[in-house]
C-alpha cells in the first residue's frame, strides 16, 4: 500500500483524503484499527509509538470520514449537515488541561493531554480540525481537484487562490500533458 497523502494543507481534508481514487486505483489507508493509529501518527495526532489500540477505532474513523465529507460539502454549499458524530467526539474525547511546572522557565504553563486511549480521544483531534474548518472563513478556499479522475480535496492557500489540482506531481502535470496532446491532435 502507498503512503498516505498529506497534500491538502488541512488535517480535516487530509483525513477525508485518507480514501481516494476509483476502481483499480482505489486506496484506503483506514483498513483496520492498527492502520488507523498509524495514519493518526503520520498526521501528527499521536506522538506515542506504542498506543493501546481500542477496538472499533477503524469503524468509527470511517464513519467520521464519511460525515466529514458530507458536512464539509454541505457547509461549502451554505447548508447544515449532520454534525452529531463530530459533536460527540468533541464532547467525549476532549483533552484534559493541566498546569505543569517548567524548570527552565521557572513558571507554569498549560498542557493538554489526551483524556485516555478511547476511540473518542484518539479521533478528537480530527473532529476538532473538521469543526475548525467548517467554522473558518477559509472554508471558501476548499477545492476538489479538477482532474476528471481524482477525488482529492484541498485547501487552496496560494496567494491568488487559483490552485486547480491536488498536486502538480499527481494530477497537474498529467492534466497539462493531456491538454497539450488534445490541442496538438486538433491541429
Amino acid at each position: 500500500m502507498n503512503q498516505p497523502l498529506f497534500l491538502a494543507n488541512n488535517l480535516a481534508l487530509d483525513f477525508v483524503n485518507s480514501e481516494y481514487g476509483m476502481s483499480d486505483e482505489h486506496q484506503d489507508h483506514l483498513i483496520d484499527d492498527k492502520s488507523t493509529v498509524k495514519w493518526l501518527q503520520l498526521a501528527g495526532c499521536l506522538s506515542e509509538e506504542n498506543v493501546e489500540i481500542p477496538l472499533g477505532l477503524v469503524e468509527k474513523a470511517k464513519d467520521l470520514r464519511k460525515v466529514a465529507r458530507e458536512v464539509i460539502k454541505a457547509a461549502i454549499d451554505g447548508e447544515a449537515g449532520n454534525a452529531d458524530l463530530i459533536n460527540h467526539l468533541l464532547d467525549k474525547g476532549s483533552p484534559k488541561t493541566y498546569l505543569q511546572w517548567d524548570n527552565t522557565l521557572n513558571s507554569f504553563h498549560l498542557v493538554k493531554r489526551r483524556r485516555d486511549n478511547s476511540v473518542e480521544s484518539l479521533l478528537e483531534p480530527i473532529a476538532a480540525s473538521i469543526a475548525n474548518l467548517i467554522c473558518h472563513p477559509e472554508l471558501k478556499y476548499v477545492r476538489q481537484c479538477e482532474a476528471h479522475d481524482c477525488t482529492l480535496m484541498f485547501l487552496d492557500t496560494t496567494k491568488s487562490h487559483r490552485r486547480r489540482w491536488c498536486s502538480m506531481a499527481l494530477c497537474g502535470n498529467r492534466m497539462k500533458v493531456a491538454a497539450f496532446r488534445s490541442r496538438r491532435n486538433k491541429t
